[in-house]
């Protein structure tokens, strides 16, 4: 079992900065996916961006790529998502997902994450 708990969140204005945190506990191991996934009323969760347990293996959603900077210590225990510029329509609750895996690619969807947060609410608005 792995334990996920995510902070950071807030209300923020249009083009603003915010970093959400995501601290992981229990039985982690070496090979790992943790994503960020979020999800606004009334539509799917989505894949933001995500890490493998191998160094430098990032991905990121389109609709924020280049906005948004994912960092990890590889510890197995934390990974940290950076949001700069952010808009309306980043708006939702923010998830941090985690899978056993040995794929160097990190898994975008999250059906394949048995484990993730309570999550966090992002409100972007003027």
């Amino acid at each position: 079992q792995v334990h996920l708990v995510e902070s950071g969140g807030g209300l923020v204005q249009p083009g603003d900065s915010l970093r959400l945190s995501c601290a992981a506990s229990g039985r982690t191991t070496r090979d790992y996916h943790m994503g960020w996934f979020r999800q606004a009323p009334g539509k799917e969760r989505e894949f933001v961006g995500g890490i493998s347990w191998s160094p430098g293996s990032t991905h990121y959603a389109d609709a924020v790529k280049g906005r948004f900077i994912i960092s990890s210590d590889h510890t197995m225990n934390s990974m940290d998502l950076r949001m700069n510029n952010l808009k309306p329509e980043d708006t939702a609750t923010y998830y941090c997902e985690y899978r056993y895996s040995l794929q160097t690619i990190v898994a975008t969807t999250t059906d394949k994450y048995p484990y993730w947060g309570q999550g966090t609410q992002v409100t972007v608005s003027s």
